[in-house]
């Protein structure tokens, strides 16, 4: 993808707001860990709700937000809704967060803390 910086304002915005919609769908531990177990392939609602270990409508709540930002796709197979995801580069950007990186953001937070106390 090209740096943003050599797009217009209007379409920099548009781009910017996109971008916070699928960060906030990763937000949730709940919707990232149906993320993650969509990494081994098409998953059916039944298969996800034990996984996950939350009641079907929270399942479907959250599939359904994971879907609304392209990140999550359905097909129906007789019954069952299968899903799945859409394009496996998020999964970059989900494995980006290294422990590496986790720990030295924790540091920079306790650092901070302490500056400000």
């Amino acid at each position: 993808m090209k740096h943003s910086s050599n797009m217009p304002m209007a379409k920099k915005n548009k781009l910017t707001k996109f971008r916070a919609k699928v960060f906030k769908a990763l937000s949730d531990p709940n919707r990232l860990e149906i993320v993650e177990f969509l990494r081994g392939g098409e998953k059916c609602v039944c298969e996800i709700i034990p996984h996950i270990g939350v009641i079907q409508p929270l399942v479907s709540r959250h599939l359904r937000i994971l879907k609304d930002c392209g990140l999550v796709k359905d097909r129906r197979d007789g019954v069952r809704r299968l899903y799945s995801i859409t394009d496996s580069k998020i999964f970059e950007t989900v494995d980006s967060l290294t422990p590496v990186t986790i720990a030295n953001l924790s540091r920079r937070v306790i650092e901070q803390i302490a500056v400000e106390a």
